[in-house]
């Protein structure tokens, strides 16, 4: 608990991960809408295809955006590490 409250331990990758799974179910909801529910102007091919688009692209650019957050997280708690590790050798 010291560590979360000294902002030493981070939470925000769990909010993250949470941000990611409502991504993917705001994704696949809205394929189905495009693809199914509402009426766009143009081709109704073109809104099938529009819709499964997003259903298959939409969770793999929700993916790669969180995990370039992610990423940050990592590098910082490496960092710290490495840190930690050279500061008892000397």
């Amino acid at each position: 608990m010291g560590d979360f409250l000294a902002f030493r331990r981070m939470i925000t990758p769990i909010i993250i991960q949470i941000v990611f799974w409502i991504g993917v179910v705001a994704c696949v909801v809205g394929g189905f809408v495009v693809m199914f529910v509402i009426e766009l102007p143009g081709p109704k091919g073109q809104q099938f295809l529009s819709g499964l688009a997003l259903l298959l692209l939409g969770p793999l650019a929700v993916r790669v955006y969180c995990e370039v957050f992610i990423l940050m997280f990592r590098m910082n708690e490496t960092l710290t590490d490495i840190k930690n590790n050279t500061g008892r050798k000397a």
